[in-house]
């Protein structure tokens, strides 16, 4: 394996609600090294969102040590974790998550405008971020205005816009028509192929495959075999 990027060990989430416990991960032990293509699968409920909280700082484990780049992340102070969240990790959501009454352009730009970038350098990122996922045309549309497939296009844009250590993919075909997910599909392989580090995590095995690596989760566990899949 490439150079360790993400490390887990024993890494487990419990959620407590109304004294009842929930383990939704136990025990995780997991590396993604530098510049791979890893998929998270598995069955609805099995535990692949709150697996990727976890990777993305938006939850932290209730046991187990995290280490992001050859740091321990439990030791990060609440201002360091935000710095690496809008630094060095880029998510995709299944909901898109564009905010409406900004264009194109302004939505991919917006989570640089945080870390006090000159507007010089914005405009050259967000510019080459589209170029990248074939949106530069729309630059001055509103989401409203596109596709499904186009927004989620957008969507990365906005993530690699900040030239992230790692993507985060949730269920990013969750929203899109076969022919549109097997378009971003083919949009995430291409920026691995580029030298991107991705880690998607996804229900169906369509899109599961496009990945080089595979980690299997059942019931909170990563498994060795394939367990069959299931739409929620």
């Amino acid at each position: 394996m490439a150079e360790s990027l993400i490390k887990l060990e024993g890494v487990s989430k419990v959620f407590l609600t109304d004294e009842v416990e929930t383990h939704a991960l136990a025990g995780i032990n997991m590396q993604i090294g530098r510049g791979e293509y890893v998929s998270i699968a598995g069955p609805s409920g099995c535990g692949k969102s709150t697996l990727l909280s976890i990777l993305g700082l938006l939850d932290t484990p209730s046991k187990g040590e995290y280490m992001l780049n050859n740091r321990a992340v439990a030791d990060l102070p609440p201002s360091e974790r935000a710095r690496v969240r809008n630094r060095e990790i880029g998510f995709i959501f299944q909901s898109f998550n564009l905010i409406g009454d900004l264009s194109v352009f302004e939505n991919v730009e917006l989570p640089l405008t945080y870390r006090g970038m000159g507007s010089a350098e914005r405009k050259q990122r967000v510019t080459t971020a589209l170029e990248r996922v074939g949106m530069a045309h729309r630059a001055k549309h509103l989401p409203s205005q596109l596709s499904g497939g186009q927004q989620q296009r957008v969507a990365v844009a906005r993530a690699v816009a900040g030239e992230p250590l790692i993507l985060l993919a949730d269920e990013p075909t969750g929203n899109l028509d076969s022919k549109s997910g097997e378009s971003v599909m083919e949009l995430l392989r291409e920026l691995h192929q580029t030298g991107a580090t991705i880690c998607i995590v996804t229900h169906d095995p369509r899109y599961a495959r496009h990945a080089e690596r595979h980690i299997h989760l059942f019931d909170g566990r990563v498994v060795d075999a394939p367990v069959e899949m299931a739409t929620s």
